[in-house]
């Protein structure tokens, strides 16, 4: 069903990748509390992705799955297409952003296998009092469901900046929207311009927005290629604001032939009070012929002395232990 676990993982030393059992893409790895928590795509045809599952370590090493933390009987407007989701903690209560229903313009062919076309979905929020739910549907709705300078409303993710902002990222299609999130989360800021998204598609950009900030650097990425081949792989920028301008400097993660292809959508965990980083992505096993095998992996991710990224090494070993400090 996937790759075999590096002996590695059995003496603890280090995670073994995949990092848990399953077909699952699109990860999201955020550090809550003393604990690591990783949300992915289950990744299969649209129409059996009616659930999110999540993962939680105290140590990058032994994973405890949290099954059905959300699906379809929750969030009711949703029918298939649960992908990619985004967790923020904010004043106590975790937000979960998902993505649902692989949302087509009138007049576009769905993607799924069943040609079933679908014009009713989007970017969706649920909440709940604990990173494991239970979650409820926030609002009942989409928070996002039209298309805004032709982005498709999938691939959320929120970024927190250090004034409190709370800025969305998201968008297929090619195209990547930048939006304000008001206090509650219900809907947007306007820019000055009084529109409510501002688009901020670097060269390349397919979708898989992610951010994150060091030493004053505002580090985007996102992921190119097609995700149903080798050709998928993270790409990103640099600039000093969240909110850009942003120009492409370099491949940081791309298929190895000698261990996985497909290798993309990913998102970056930085462990607390060091300088270490690791990339949480998602990659396809060889050989494999099925688009929708994809396992979760974890690998370092190091910087040159001017910042930019170094390429980072896909492995079956993964990354070392580490505990986090009780809070």
């Amino acid at each position: 069903m996937q790759e075999a676990n590096n002996p590695a993982q059995e003496d603890g030393l280090t995670a073994g990748n995949p990092i848990f059992p399953g077909w699952y893409a699109d990860p999201e790895g955020v550090v809550i509390g003393d604990e690591y928590w990783v949300y992915p795509t289950y990744s299969d045809d649209f129409e059996k992705q009616v659930f999110l599952d999540a993962f939680s370590s105290e140590d990058l090493v032994h994973w405890q799955k949290h099954a059905r933390i959300l699906d379809t009987t929750i969030i009711k407007w949703a029918r298939q297409a649960l992908w990619a989701p985004s967790m923020i903690e904010k004043e106590g209560r975790y937000f979960l952003f998902f993505g649902a229903n692989d949302i087509q313009r009138p007049g576009r062919p769905s993607y799924d296998q069943n040609n079933d076309i679908n014009h009713f979905g989007g970017i969706g929020v649920a909440v709940g009092d604990s990173p494991a739910g239970p979650f409820t549907d926030y609002l009942g709705k989409p928070l996002i469901s039209d298309f805004y300078n032709d982005a498709q409303p999938i691939d959320q993710f929120v970024f927190k900046d250090k004034d409190g902002t709370h800025y969305l990222f998201y968008g297929g299609w090619g195209h990547c929207n930048l939006g304000k999130l008001n206090n509650d989360f219900t809907g947007f800021i306007p820019w000055d311009d009084s529109s409510l998204f501002r688009e901020v598609t670097p060269e390349g950009y397919v979708e898989g927005p992610f951010l994150f900030l060091r030493n004053d650097i505002y580090y985007f990425m996102w992921s190119e290629g097609n995700w149903t081949d080798g050709s998928y792989k993270v790409a990103y920028a640099m600039a000093d604001a969240a909110t850009g301008p942003y120009t492409r400097v370099g491949t940081i993660l791309e298929s190895d032939p000698r261990i996985a292809t497909g290798a993309g959508h990913h998102s970056v965990i930085n462990i607390p009070d060091t300088d270490e980083w690791i990339m949480v992505y998602h990659r396809r096993p060889i050989p494999n012929k099925d688009r929708d095998h994809r396992v979760t992996c974890m690998d370092r991710m190091e910087f040159n002395s001017d910042g930019t990224i170094r390429p980072v090494q896909m492995t079956f070993e993964g990354v070392t232990s580490a505990l986090l400090p009780r809070r």
